[in-house]
């Protein structure tokens, strides 16, 4: 039986509707864009015939004259959009799209969202029969906008009329701006006449719109792991509700254990669970339910629902063990730094900007009651410096003929920028024109680039290890494509400059730098992670991290006193760097590092003295001292710490600080008392004591909202306190180590302890549709259904509901190696990849509830 692969099945999905995609603009939006990238799926979009991939957030009419498979031969008839939101939200995008490019006859939307999830989705106003309602509304909304745009035409076509009654015709001949004249409203109508003529008469032929579920959308890490668009609608649903359990909106709520009233069901928690059933139908699996957590306890009742409904007669299945897990029984993972080549790579990179619609558009009404916060993911798209590779020190203002090439390519987009322009200004936009085509080479990391798969290959490397092997393929491409290289140093040293001779001569042309494109990503990407200040910038987490996890074993008093140190020297970095007396502060911890930092020593705090204190693990004289010390690092440098639970703060501290350095700036003032006599008042006493209540009124706030934060950090504390299996502890945990380069995240350990069949404190099995039906209807007769064991199954599925860290799959994998049965399939998913810096968003940033 074939093995399971997430590529090939995205791929195999998509050659599924290839009639519905013959001939036509396909129109993604972000998240479906960010997926087919992961896939790698544009080669086999052009095999099935698509014209063209536009991005629906953004388009434009030229996307009908574009065509990646022959001569354009008049405009295009038939539009597919595939979307990974739901049909409410896409709406405007889906509306804009199609009054922009009028001669569409017939447009095909796939949504990854079934209809199950539109109708069940509170903030959706489509009911159960969504797919079949939403074509009625799409098709009444589109008339309206023709009528409302025949109008404006047959407006704009009298006007032009009156005009040239009125000159005769002579004055179009004589001016030549009336050739570059265009309506603005209707910009972007270039084949309108199609369907409205200038009388405003509507021709006969309607819009053909036809509705389909795509479930299919995702981002493959490898063949076996995957993790969900950061701009889809199930990765940025709310995953917990705001309430005295809730850390994040965007991650579960802490299990207490107890069972829940299933009556406030998170959003995400209902998308999650109808994405997890159609992979699993899709991908030929036929479930057997295991939960750890109160939101994946939701999610597999919900699978168990759904099972007993829709796989009645549909027994051709492979059976698989699913596996959910909260994140947030295991916070301190993916808040750590730990060696991982693939982390170090997405910490470092900058990633895309969120894509954003770049005209105003009607959104589709939605429901305001019930709404929830949406969580702002970053995108999976990296951004990487392709022009370093065509830079040269000797002659800095010279350029290859590739480089050439890319800035005549991208310019000529923008052709009209550089008309009636000055030579330098002209060169200006070339500049950015040639980085804009840079950037255009930039973007996901393909998951099966060239039949390679480097991430699946990366992925249980360490920083050391994952670097030596990228210039190992670095140089087998150089040998393959017989460029000869001289090595002045070791085989296993990584150098910068090296790195980048090798690569001026692997893209010295356009056919090897797009064939080799994959592997001069990652050789890039490796050489800018593993730079300075990035490099220094981790060793210095991991560094204290070590100290925080050692100083954890002694006392509280020593782990806040080391707390207490790391918010301190975050400040004293920051004026040190303005005397310019130390290097810059990007290398070292800053005040948000140090922030992260604590977060990190109040979970260690929990796991190690969870009985210290009624409200948290430090007395309350610790704390109070670290509550000084998060005050007095925000008064001092308020420029560094514009973080949410400081929202509405910062301009006033900033003046405060301002003013401050102003008055410290000016001469002592030396007044003759004689001459000062008579000009005594109340005035400057008056001054003086408002400002001072105004400074005693911001303080005062001030410590109401640090209260607030470590309110929050003792609710992180609590974790080991508040749930069963954490604080139970698992089967032989001793092994695991409690040392900094020996721990092992808690996906390690409950892979290890379900494959050796030992039991695991709160673990639910949801029984499946069969085992259900044998029980109720052939238990009377002696013939029950043992409960199973997750590690009976030939293919184990664990899904992390709130995301997953590299590091914990590499540790996934070694649990499996470890058991030893070769016949074990192992898939790993999460709904989102995180690094520290992401945890840190969630927690403190725009997407947290303080």
């Amino acid at each position: 039986m074939a093995s399971t692969d997430l590529i090939r099945s995205c791929i195999d999905s998509i050659r599924q509707i290839s009639d519905q995609l013959a001939d036509s603009i396909l129109y993604l939006d972000a998240g479906c864009l960010e997926a087919f990238q992961f896939i790698g799926a544009f080669p086999a979009l052009l095999e099935l015939g698509v014209h063209a991939v536009c991005s629906l957030e953004n388009a434009s009419p030229l996307d009908m004259t574009t065509s990646w498979n022959s001569v354009f031969v008049g405009p295009t008839r038939k539009v597919v959009i595939i979307t990974s939101r739901l049909l409410s939200d896409a709406h405007r995008y889906i509306l804009r799209c199609l009054g922009t490019n009028r001669t569409v006859l017939r447009c095909i939307i796939f949504t990854s969202i079934s209809e199950i999830a539109h109708s069940a989705y509170i903030d959706s106003p489509l009911g159960p029969d969504a797919f079949n309602e939403y074509e009625s509304l799409l098709i009444q909304d589109y008339e309206e906008l023709l009528k409302k745009s025949g109008k404006r035409r047959l407006h704009f076509h009298q006007e032009r009329e009156a005009e040239a009654s009125e000159n005769d015709g002579w004055a179009d001949l004589a001016s030549g701006e009336s050739y570059q004249s265009v309506d603005t409203s209707s910009k972007g109508d270039i084949y309108a006449d199609d369907l409205v003529n200038v009388t405003g008469k509507q021709e006969s032929k309607k819009l053909l719109v036809s509705v389909h579920h795509f479930p299919m959308i995702l981002c493959p890490l490898s063949p076996r792991v995957f993790v969900l668009p950061s701009e889809g609608t199930v990765a940025e649903a709310c995953l917990s509700n705001d309430s005295d359990d809730s850390v994040s909106p965007g991650l579960p709520s802490i299990s207490t254990g107890l069972p829940s009233d299933g009556e406030d069901v998170p959003p995400g928690a209902t998308l999650t669970a109808n994405f997890l059933y159609h992979l699993a139908a899709k991908m030929d699996l036929k479930m057997e339910i295991f939960s750890l957590g109160g939101t994946s306890r939701l999610i597999g009742k919900m699978l168990m629902d759904m099972s007993s409904l829709y796989d009645v007669g549909r027994r051709n299945k492979r059976s698989a063990g699913l596996l959910l897990v909260d994140r947030t029984l295991d916070l301190l993972t993916p808040c750590c730094h730990g060696d991982s080549f693939l982390d170090r790579l997405f910490c470092s990179l900058p990633r895309r900007e969120r894509i954003s619609s770049s005209l105003p558009a009607k959104s589709y009404p939605a429901p305001k009651i019930g709404t929830h916060i949406k969580v702002q993911r970053a995108p999976l798209d990296i951004r990487i410096p392709f022009g370093t590779i065509f830079s040269t020190d000797e002659h800095a203002t010279t350029s290859t003929q590739l480089s050439e090439g890319i800035g005549a390519f991208v310019s000529g987009w923008n052709a009209g920028a550089i008309v009636n322009e000055s030579a330098d200004h002209a060169d200006k936009i070339i500049t950015s024109a040639l980085d804009n085509g840079y950037s255009l080479l930039s973007g996901s990391f393909q998951s099966n680039c060239a039949g390679a798969n480097y991430l699946e290959t990366l992925l249980d490397r360490r920083a050391k290890d994952g670097a030596i092997l990228i210039k190992k393929w670095l140089l087998e491409t150089l040998q393959h494509e017989n460029i000869n290289v001289n090595l002045k140093g070791r085989p296993g040293l990584f150098s910068a400059s090296e790195i980048h001779a090798m690569l001026k001569k692997l893209a010295q042309n356009q056919m090897s730098l797009i064939q080799n494109k994959g592997i001069i990503q990652l050789v890039l990407a490796a050489v800018l992670a593993l730079s300075e200040p990035h490099n220094s910038h981790w060793d210095a987490f991991v560094n204290a991290e070590k100290i925080l996890s050692i100083t954890s074993l002694d006392t509280s008093q020593s782990l806040s006193s080391q707390i207490r140190d790391f918010i301190n020297t975050s400040t004293s970095v920051r004026s040190n760097e303005q005397d310019r007396r130390v290097r810059p502060s990007q290398s070292l911890l800053s005040f948000q590092d140090a922030l992260l930092l604590s977060m990190i020593g109040y979970i260690l705090a929990g796991e190690s003295f969870p009985t210290s204190a009624s409200s948290g693990p430090f007395s309350w004289e610790e704390e109070h001292s670290l509550k000084e010390a998060v005050v007095d690092a925000v008064m001092e440098n308020p420029s560094s710490a514009k973080l949410h639970f400081l929202h509405g703060l910062c301009n006033e501290l900033e003046a405060k600080l301002n003013k401050g350095q102003e008055d410290s700036a000016k001469p002592p003032k030396v007044d003759a008392f004689d001459d000062q006599w008579g000009s005594w008042d109340d005035e400057e006493a008056d001054d003086q004591n408002e400002q001072a209540y105004g400074d005693m009124q911001l303080k005062l706030e001030l410590r109401d909202r640090v209260d607030q934060l470590f309110k929050f950090f003792n609710k992180l504390s609590s974790l080991k306190r508040r749930n069963l299996t954490l604080r139970e502890g698992l089967v032989a945990s001793s092994k695991y180590g409690s040392d900094a380069d020996t721990r092992k995240g808690l996906l390690y350990k409950l892979l290890t302890t379900l494959l050796a069949k030992y039991d695991v404190p709160g673990l639910e099995y949801h029984s499946s549709a069969v085992g259900r039906f044998l029980k109720s209807g052939f238990g009377r007769f002696g013939l029950g259904q043992a409960k199973p064991s997750f590690g009976d199954q030939n293919v184990l599925l664990v899904f992390v509901v709130g995301g997953i860290n590299n590091l914990e799959i590499r540790e996934a994998v070694e649990a499996v190696a470890e058991y030893g049965r070769p016949d074990i399939e192992l898939i790993v998913g999460g709904t989102t990849l995180l690094t520290p810096s992401d945890m840190f968003d969630l927690l403190l940033g725009s997407s947290s509830y303080i």
